[in-house]
């Protein structure tokens, strides 16, 4: 039974910077070493809602504290909300669960404004909203508190990775150190090493480029499976003015917002060969990452929807060759479309024990740093 044993039921949402839809995941875990993985699922956002989002972007350039919700965002936000409990409530029905028989959903929202800089990150997402829909006690802005610590507020994930590869099938358990690598809309990294030590970065431009590339030139949100991308060539000079960016060359690795890179102009490069350049662009700055970790990993665990772009995995691949070996996820016996949403379940449960979510080598905090607030719904006990 969920909750018996300090393991509780959690769901995980997470709806991230390629803005394409609501990841949820189910976990049994204790927010430590136990995760036993449940069911998962993706509810897509419609085209007039990506484009909403779109402008929110830029809307939210204008906040100046964490509460500011100009423009429409507070109707955006109460909108999210809203599209995330519905999200749940199809996915308890689909299984036949009651929300009673969750205890705890960790809500990420959407992430329209991050500022590291300034210590300022914002997702729009209202969690006691969401709690009192639901009837489910929910934890949410997990990555403020790390930010008055002296932190990056991001990544959160790299801890639920350290999990995850302690329970790896022996086949790739021995492979230490290990890296994964989620290619979301923004790449980001983490490094575990023999002794389980933690390093975590953003690497780099991610999906986000491709997808607003394709989107401008073909109306379509994202190069399936790499297939434009594939009819194209690297252009070496539009590749060369990214990877010679002030973010690969800085000694500090800071967290990326969506919209820290630019697109090429239009007359820089065509639809193929924008998607093909861009794919190589992702995968490089992977690769380049391996200049800040102690060590080049023995192998890389792709997630994120990134790995079904078969360019961006070639690439690496062949960046790699030397020194580790390259999979996706599936390939260990884990869902990479879901880990995310697995994290924020599994951080939830660690933000009830007060447990650290954040550590020096993953945000660049002061200390290890526990997070996220509690938002209480009133519910009947578990008969």
């Amino acid at each position: 039974m969920a909750g018996e044993g300090g393991v509780k039921r959690a769901i995980g949402l997470m709806s991230g910077t390629s803005m394409d839809g609501i990841d949820l995941a189910m976990l049994e875990t204790d927010g430590d070493g136990r995760v036993q993985r449940g069911a998962a699922s993706f509810t897509a956002y419609d085209a007039g809602l990506r484009k909403r989002l779109e402008r929110a972007l830029e809307t939210a350039k204008a906040i100046e504290t964490r509460s500011d919700r100009p423009g429409e965002l507070a109707q955006l936000e109460a909108e999210l909300t809203d599209r995330h409990a519905g999200a749940v409530e199809a996915f308890l029905t689909r299984e036949g669960l009651s929300p009673a028989r969750i205890d705890v959903i960790g809500f990420h929202g959407q992430t329209v404004l991050h500022r590291p800089l300034k210590r300022l990150t914002v997702q729009l997402g209202d969690g006691q909203r969401l709690a009192s829909r639901l009837g489910i006690d929910v934890v949410h802005d997990m990555r403020a508190h790390d930010m008055t610590l002296g932190g990056q507020g991001a990544p959160l994930v790299p801890a639920y990775h350290r999990a995850l590869a302690a329970g790896l099938d022996p086949d790739w358990a021995g492979k230490l150190p290990v890296a994964f690598v989620n290619i979301g809309g923004i790449s980001n990294i983490t490094y575990i090493g023999q002794d389980g030590d933690l390093c975590a970065f953003d690497s780099g431009p991610g999906n986000t480029l491709i997808d607003q590339w394709v989107t401008r030139h073909a109306g379509i949100p994202y190069d399936s499976g790499g297939a434009i991308g594939s009819e194209g060539r690297v252009l070496s000079g539009l590749a060369n003015r990214y990877l010679t960016s002030p973010f690969f060359t800085a000694r500090e690795r800071i967290s990326l917002d969506r919209n820290d890179f630019k697109l090429p102009d239009d007359t820089e490069a065509g639809l193929e060969d924008g998607a093909r350049t861009l794919a190589f662009v992702t995968a490089a700055a992977i690769a380049k990452a391996q200049a800040h970790l102690p060590q080049k990993p023995e192998l890389w665990i792709l997630t994120g929807g990134g790995r079904h772009n078969r360019l961006i995995v070639e690439d690496l691949t062949v960046a790699t060759r030397h020194t580790g070996q390259v999979i996706v996820a599936e390939e260990a016996g884990l869902n990479g479309d879901s880990m995310e949403a697995e994290a924020w379940a599994w951080l939830a449960v660690r933000s009830l024990r007060g447990l650290p979510l954040t550590y020096p080598g993953t945000t660049g905090v002061s200390e290890p740093a526990t997070g996220g607030m509690l938002a209480r719904a009133k519910r009947p006990d578990i008969a």
